[in-house]
């Protein structure tokens, strides 16, 4: 009896120290999910320079430094106020959310090719710091309005002033992105139209920014049908922009039409189509032209140009494809012979992120904050090979660039150059996309799909002898997403 109460009460310390060995395992898995109070993202996650060395040049710049002319006059200012709390929309709605100058969405900035933009923002009473991030604008790193990366989330009563030349013709927009989710979401969101300066691109020019209050879809903030005016036979741009975490088909019924530009860059020779939709990611912009009358629809809104027009009507079936419309053109670069060659893979596993289990975003089979910082130096082209295998639809954004598509699924792109900053990759496809490193900064690239990115859908490009004073977290309490 003695020998086998013995051994009874050796199995129950072997239990009780195995179990205590999980315990503490498990316990040493939490601790190390959790992020820091605060931290850079300079030196977060690990180093990928794509198969190719890096070479340090001359000091360290801060991204401080990386800002437009300081010494010239800006030739357009705005100045915006934010706030939070009830905001009429345009239909005459009332939402619980956030406003610029009152309204949402806020102003649209409008600059000449070439012009000085100067934005000046004050935080009137939005808790917990706000931002605004010129998205597809190529700005100066210093401007480019991510909390914790090129500045501190602005204060209840601060203000912050983002200067930027207008060098690229084309449909943009701005948003927060300090607590980029909710604040965008809520409101915090307008467009930006940079425009020739030697002459107009059509008889009526008109922006179409896609966003949803509340679970209602808008136009502009309305709801169902918003109309402008346009004579028969007037040619008309309608730059549409989608503000939502989705992609959305836009369509003109009825009516032929060319998409004559994509994401700010003009497609060449764009072909005329009809009984067509055209995809716009998350983020993404298709400025679309034809004559008047027509209606530019999506589900639960159309903007009706001019008085005659077609009626709604269901979205096509077929969809434009970027990949071979147009005719192909010069891209000024060789991508072919890029210096470096990075992949973007995107997955989904359980895991701890902050301390808290659930089901995450991967890249390269790492969480974050354990991701790829992809390196470059200044004046070299990189390609990205981004293949998504995570069973859902990611829009990715890369900040500060414009990409160029290469293929799709290993098909060649055969068109107009697909430039884009938002490219919209779905479950089970590859994308090759190339860009020039000609903007130096540190650069988020996330999906724009923003809970996703909340959820560790977030990397970032780094130049190489850039670094920030910033941090995540911190006395400012920055929160990009």
């Amino acid at each position: 009896m003695g020998a086998l109460r013995v051994i009874s009460d050796r199995r129950r310390y072997l239990l009780l120290a195995a179990g205590l060995s999980v315990v503490a395992l498990l316990a040493g898995f939490w601790l190390n999910s959790r992020l820091p109070a605060a931290y850079s993202v300079a030196s977060m996650g690990v180093m990928d320079t794509g198969g190719a060395p890096i070479h340090a040049h001359g000091p360290t710049r801060s991204v401080t430094d990386l800002v437009a002319d300081p010494g010239r006059p800006a030739d357009v200012v705005y100045e915006l106020v934010a706030r939070q709390g009830r905001v009429e929309l345009a239909d005459g709605s009332v939402v619980n959310g956030y406003s610029l100058n009152g309204g949402t969405p806020g102003p649209t900035i409008r600059a000449l090719q070439g012009q000085l933009v100067e934005v000046r923002v004050r935080n009137e009473d939005v808790g917990g710091g706000m931002t605004l991030h010129w998205h597809g604008v190529d700005v100066p790193n210093a401007s480019d309005g991510v909390a914790g990366i090129t500045q501190d989330a602005i204060g209840i009563g601060q203000q912050y002033t983002y200067r930027f030349v207008a060098e690229q013709v084309g449909t943009y927009w701005y948003h927060s992105h300090q607590m980029s989710h909710e604040q965008s979401l809520g409101g915090l969101i307008g467009s930006v139209v940079v425009t020739p300066s030697e002459r107009p691109v059509a008889d009526v020019d008109h922006v179409a920014l896609i966003h949803t209050y509340s679970g209602v879809r808008t136009i502009n903030g309305a709801s169902r049908d918003t109309s402008i005016s346009a004579e028969p036979g007037d040619t008309v741009r309608v730059r549409v922009i989608n503000t939502d975490n989705g992609p959305i088909p836009v369509w003109v019924p009825g009516t032929a039409f060319r998409v004559v530009a994509v994401d700010g860059y003009d497609v060449n020779q764009p072909d005329e189509v009809v009984d067509r939709s055209v995809l716009v990611t998350a983020g993404g912009r298709a400025d679309l032209e034809f004559t008047a009358p027509a209606r530019v629809q999506i589900a639960g809104a159309s903007l009706v140009v001019g008085e005659g027009g077609p009626p709604a009507a269901s979205a096509p079936s077929a969809q434009v494809d970027f990949l071979s419309y147009g005719q192909p053109a010069p891209i000024g670069f060789d991508a072919a012979t890029a210096a470096r060659d990075f992949r973007y893979d995107i997955g989904r596993r359980p895991g701890l992120l902050d301390g808290k289990p659930g089901m995450w975003w991967t890249i390269n089979g790492r969480m974050y904050p354990d991701v790829p910082m992809f390196m470059v130096q200044e004046g070299e082209v990189a390609r990205f090979t981004i293949a998504n295998h995570s069973g859902e639809v990611h829009p990715m954004h890369l900040h500060g660039h414009h990409m160029v598509v290469l293929s799709r699924n290993g098909v060649p792109a055969s068109g107009s150059p697909w430039w884009v900053d938002s490219l919209n990759v779905a479950d089970g496809e590859s994308y090759e996309a190339a860009f020039l490193a000609d903007n130096p900064g540190i650069w988020m690239d996330h999906c724009h799909n923003l809970p996703h990115a909340s959820q560790g859908l977030i990397t970032h490009l780094m130049y190489a002898g850039v670094d920030t004073p910033f941090v995540i977290g911190g006395d400012h309490d920055n929160d990009p997403e």
